[in-house]
């Protein structure tokens, strides 16, 4: 009787701890749906957006196949071809090649390490915002005849002068994209550190799984690849509405530099691209093979590897502009070093398949592909790495299907392996197995038919970009053939299409781990519950359901930490970045219109300013400011009610933590990061400029003098200080001294920053006439934008203070704060010492 009254007593209160975790975690309803901020939800709309984006590109690509299907074709206009293949490179790289990447690991990476959701779900939101209102402008340009025609690399000097390329296509382009790449950014800083720092108890870097080491290198690699790209896109605009030379020869410019700043990001993307999809492949193939993962560790080196030695690639586009030897060579070698890693981690996989019992499957089916496929892709780029072979087939149809093998079997087949596996985790039910081959089959025999015969093209001198062609060229053919196989590789999509569209009402939901897999998103019930997770577990092992007796059953009784949300916040653990250890129990902020709206805020900034609406600009602008504002007050840094919690297995953790043990920490340190490569960026091109000339800045030209720079970084130096200070004296109980800080430091910032313009401005340093002047000013604004972020983010901290929301014991925000000056500072000082020095050694 007393066994069964304790069990009586422990399934009520499993029901009670569910039931208030049904209740904390629970979708809003009706028009509120879309405030929901959580890691399943947005992860969805996500992914579902990114396929949406995908399958626009495709039918753009089909026009362009069949425009090209036969020789002197007037299907489109040579302006409506240029914009459709534009467009087609454009959406397919930037809204769904990374974003689906990001779209796929904010649903599954959580489920992954055993998290509730990831730290910050409003920056997730807001990233989806964004990447949904960018995409929709730039996408929806080509409806009104004002998309771009520039190619998705869009070249100056024909893409940044009017004459040339007059409307606002370049602009589309150019704002649309920049806005897009703030929603990556900020996923990126969600994966890391949600990767870092938020892992289960016991899960040590060396057992994480594999996807998310690859989550970490990749969003890695956009905090250093897309910064060039943002830079770039900055000195592109200016050119384009205000006239300052960055890319004109005429006025000291140079083209070269745009592509230096691409392909900076441009080559580097490609591994963005592939490391993800291969992740998904090291997830799938253990399962299918029943197995661990052989040679874990080298395939972590491996992945590690390829994102480092991605950045020492991006001179391989440009072997035919004329550089130097030496560097064709470098380059040339360091391009065929990158398969080394690459090829590790596919002998990885064919080893694990082969001392495995492989089960067949449609996800495996697509695996195979997708490694036949990638394999003759890396192919083509050993032999498009040799500078004397890419000197022959530059710009010509080789380059595309090496391209797309690389791209599609890379990328695409592994990401749809990865929707058939994982769709019972998104639907709680399984895609169909029949559909599933029949399309398939359909892909990679229209994708071979599609893309083989333009190798051959290519080579017999069918060049890119070009809208029609000649007869007579042996060209009618491989064309032809070419057109009917993106038809056949197309229905295959569209199967897969209807079969995630089709009813589904009468089918039976999925088993629970339908693939006996060994990780931990597996543990998922069917269907899902709004959760995430019922429990955080304790990791010992790399596969805890296949070699941790109990685990499933010790999961779902809640016999881990926070099985209960018994003061009905949404709670997460925050561990050790190197050994998992518990270190903080997280509340992370509920359903919020804010983010919608700071993102329609914010694109209309971009938005207008493509129109030169410049009065609406800054209103947008200053809205935008307020809108964040108001989010961070009313939903960071919040004073719990008591210190501690007892998370469960005896264990109490603190509900506050600032400092680097706080995941807000880690996130200002990478955000700026990533903030301080696109600086960095900029001076890259200050000194491409002084080295190209033998006169830079030019004989006689004004230049700002080394005062007024030394007197603003005087000051900047002092509102450095004073944050440092304010943070201290704060901590120490000196509430009115950090005030005082606080206060002067924003004065310092703003003093420092009207200083440092004054310097070219009192000068006469004119941007229009020169590249030397537009430098310079470049330079300056940046560093006086970021001092004014910086006052106000000193002001704000002020404010936090006065309304007692930063106290010497809950004091993130003016760590933060202090951590961004450090950066500030740095950023002031690199200015100060191109602008007033580097003239001097001229």
């Amino acid at each position: 009787m007393s066994a069964t009254h304790d069990g009586r007593d422990a399934e009520e209160l499993r029901k009670g701890q569910e039931e208030r975790l049904n209740k904390v975690w629970e979708t809003p309803k009706g028009w509120r749906y879309w405030s929901v901020v959580n890691n399943t939800e947005v992860g969805i709309w996500y992914t579902a957006t990114s396929f949406a984006f995908m399958l626009f590109a495709g039918v753009l690509g089909l026009l362009a196949r069949v425009q090209l299907a036969v020789p002197e074709n007037d299907f489109l206009t040579a302006s409506f071809y240029n914009q459709v293949y534009t467009l087609h490179g454009t959406v397919m790289m930037f809204l769904f090649a990374v974003p689906i990447f990001e779209a796929v690991a904010i649903v599954i990476l959580p489920q992954m390490l055993g998290a509730r959701d990831l730290p910050f779900p409003r920056l997730s939101a807001f990233g989806y915002w964004c990447f949904l209102i960018g995409g929709v402008f730039v996408s929806g340009s080509i409806f009104f005849g004002a998309a771009p025609e520039g190619g998705w690399f869009m070249y100056p000097p024909l893409t940044t002068q009017e004459r040339f390329t007059p409307g606002y296509g370049p602009d589309i382009w150019l704002l649309g994209l920049s806005f897009i790449e703030v929603a990556s950014i900020a996923a990126a800083v969600e994966l890391i550190v949600g990767t870092l720092k938020c892992r289960p108890p016991g899960m040590r870097l060396n057992l994480m799984p594999l996807y998310a080491w690859y989550v970490l290198v990749v969003a890695g690699m956009i905090l250093f690849a897309f910064p060039p790209l943002i830079a770039g896109d900055i000195l592109f605009e200016l050119e384009r509405l205000f006239n300052w030379p960055f890319f004109d020869p005429e006025r000291g410019g140079d083209p070269m530099l745009w592509q230096h700043l691409f392909w900076i990001f441009g080559h580097p993307e490609v591994y963005i691209v592939f490391l993800p999809a291969i992740a998904l492949v090291a997830m799938i193939i253990p399962t299918f093979a029943q197995r661990p993962l052989i040679g874990y560790s080298w395939i972590v080196l491996a992945a590690v590897g390829t994102g480092f030695l991605s950045f020492g690639l991006w001179v391989h586009h440009m072997y035919a502009t004329g550089l130097p030897s030496i560097s064709l060579g470098f380059f040339s070698a360091a391009s065929e070093a990158v398969a080394i890693p690459t090829g590790v981690q596919v002998f990885v996989f064919i080893a694990t398949l082969l001392a495995g019992r492989v089960v067949n499957s449609v996800p495996m089916l697509f695996v195979s592909g997708a490694l036949a496929v990638f394999v003759i892709g890396g192919l083509t780029g050993v032999m498009v790495a040799l500078a004397p072979f890419d000197w022959q087939a530059h710009d010509t149809y080789f380059i595309v299907a090496h391209l797309h093998y690389v791209l599609i079997g890379g990328m695409l087949f592994p990401v749809v392996a990865g929707v058939y596996y994982y769709w019972p985790l998104v639907g709680s039910r399984r895609l169909s197995d029949r559909l599933g081959k029949i399309a398939f089959w359909l892909m990679l025999i229209g994708f071979n038919v599609a893309f083989f015969p333009m190798h051959l093209s290519g080579l017999m001198g069918m060049p890119r970009r070009v809208w029609t062609y000649p007869t007579g060229l042996g060209l009618d053919l491989p064309n032809l053939i070419s057109t009917v196989g993106a038809f056949i590789f197309a229905a295959g999509i569209l199967i897969i299409v209807f079969d995630i569209l089709r009813p589904k009402g009468n089918q039976p939901y999925a088993e629970r781990n339908t693939w006996n897999a060994g990780t931990l998103e597996w543990l998922s019930e069917v269907p899902g519950k709004s959760w995430g997770v019922r429990c955080v577990p304790i990791i010992k092992t790399r596969y805890p359901l296949w070699e941790q007796p109990g685990f499933m059953e010790d999961y779902d009784k809640g016999r881990f930490y926070l099985a209960d949300a018994e003061e009905l916040q949404r709670e997460t653990m925050v561990t050790s970045v190197l050994d998992g250890e518990p270190v903080q129990c997280l509340r992370v902020p509920g359903p919020t219109f804010m983010t919608m709206i700071a993102a329609i805020l914010l694109g209309a900034v971009f938005i207008f300013a493509t129109f030169h609406w410049w009065e609406a600009t800054l209103v947008a602008m200053v809205l935008t400011t307020i809108s964040i504002l108001v989010w961070l007050w009313r939903g960071t840094s919040l004073i719990p009610e008591k210190a501690e919690k007892d998370v469960g297995l005896g264990l109490s953790l603190p509900l506050y933590k600032s400092g680097p043990q706080s995941v807000g920490w880690w996130a200002m340190f990478i955000t700026m990061v990533g903030d301080g490569t696109a600086f960095l960026s900029l001076v890259f091109g200050y000194f491409f400029f002084f080295t190209i000339h033998e006169d830079f800045p030019p004989t006689g030209a004004p230049t700002p003098g080394l005062l007024w720079p030394l007197v603003s970084l005087a000051l900047t130096a002092g509102a450095w200080a004073a944050a440092w200070a304010a943070l201290k004296t704060n901590k120490a109980g000196n509430v009115a001294v950090a005030r005082v800080l606080m206060a002067g430091g924003t004065g310092l910032a703003l003093a420092g920053g009207a200083a440092l313009v004054w310097a070219p401005y009192g000068a006469g340093l004119d941007p229009v006439s020169h590249v030397y002047p537009a430098t310079v000013w470049v330079l300056v604004i940046w560093t006086v934008a970021h001092a004014a972020v910086g006052a106000l983010m000193l002001a704000y901290c002020l404010a936090r203070s006065f309304a007692g929301r930063l106290t010497p014991v809950y004091d993130i925000d003016i760590e933060n704060v202090a951590l961004y000056w450090h950066f500030m500072a740095a950023t002031g000082l690199i200015t100060v010492a191109a602008i007033g020095l580097s003239p001097l050694a001229a």
